[in-house]
């Protein structure tokens, strides 16, 4: 009798994860996710990395305590930021010194060049296109 009452409840568990699988299938169709054919989230293609580091920029010395949001609100300036990215060690998950910021189109990234050796958290910073650096 446990045994079936086991098998019973399996085939509820399962039939609860298919519906969960459906749910997140049409949560991510209507915020217009994309997601490979075992919707799992699609990886972005090398053109779209290609495309994602002509509007970026490296940042180099960047203070240990800055945050994602200080470095958005001193290149806010440049244009529309999509992303921050703070590199970080990945044994001690201390930040390694340096970014990369992301922005909506590629003419951000020239006025953020020009944040060159600019005093960011009373550190002079280095800042490149990422694509060169």
């Amino acid at each position: 009798k446990q045994w079936y009452q086991r098998r019973v409840r399996v085939r509820e568990m399962e039939e609860e994860a298919e519906k969960l699988k459906e749910l997140q299938a049409e949560t991510e169709k209507t915020m217009g996710m994309a997601t490979s054919p075992n919707n799992a989230p699609a990886f972005p293609t090398a053109e779209e990395k290609e495309e994602a580091d002509k509007r970026s920029v490296f940042v180099g010395s960047v203070d240990y305590s800055s945050t994602a949001k200080e470095l958005e609100q001193h290149f806010r300036g440049c244009g529309t930021i999509n992303r921050v990215t703070i590199l970080c060690d990945k044994y001690t998950g201390n930040p390694k010194g340096f970014a990369y910021i992301e922005f909506a189109d590629t003419e951000s990234v020239e006025a953020a060049i020009a944040l060159h050796e600019s005093l960011f958290k009373g550190r002079q910073i280095k800042v490149s296109a990422a694509n060169q650096s």
